[in-house]
């Protein structure tokens, strides 16, 4: 298998072998701005926990709060991860205060919404669901029913992304 293909590793062979070739025949950005058109523009941390929040209230209401929701330039760079959620806890005052933060990589700025949202969903899971297990799916499912199909084009994004630079644009004014 190729190095080309990290973000697909666990996903079938066959799929990995059509996009291969796509990524030979230089087809997978097309692909992609076939499948997504256009930007979001939630562009700053502010708009960003707006988002966050508004699918939290409407799915997640019981789960504790967020304290922090932030873009992070320094995400994509660690384990190839593509949001992170901590979970803090400190004694301030002699009590246990903890903290919910939620960071998405800053690649996600110029995407398509559906990649934004499918990154906060399952960020948000894991307020919920530490691991990635049964019940972890199921919420983001619940949250976005199409949760895997994205998942895999974002995969395939980030694919395109470290082979090619492909970018996504906005829509002209």
């Amino acid at each position: 298998m190729s190095n080309s293909l990290t973000y697909l590793q666990h996903y079938p062979q066959h799929l990995q072998d059509q996009i291969q070739q796509m990524l030979e025949a230089q087809q997978l950005g097309d692909w992609l701005r076939s499948r997504y058109t256009g930007v979001h523009n939630i562009n700053n941390d502010k708009e960003l926990r707006d988002y966050a929040l508004d699918i939290k209230n409407q799915y997640m209401k019981k789960t504790q709060p967020l304290s922090k929701v932030v873009y992070d330039n320094k995400i994509h760079i660690v384990n190839h991860a593509l949001g992170l959620h901590s979970y803090v806890s400190r004694v301030q005052g002699g009590k246990l205060k903890s903290k919910n933060e939620l960071r998405v990589s800053d690649l996600f700025k110029n995407t398509p919404e559906p990649f934004l949202n499918m990154i906060v969903v399952h960020e948000l899971a894991h307020l919920k669901e530490k691991d990635h297990n049964k019940a972890f799916y199921q919420l983001c499912r619940h949250m976005l029913p199409d949760y895997h199909q994205i998942e895999f084009d974002v995969r395939v994004y980030l694919t395109e992304l470290d082979n090619s630079g492909f970018v996504f644009t906005p829509p002209s004014a």
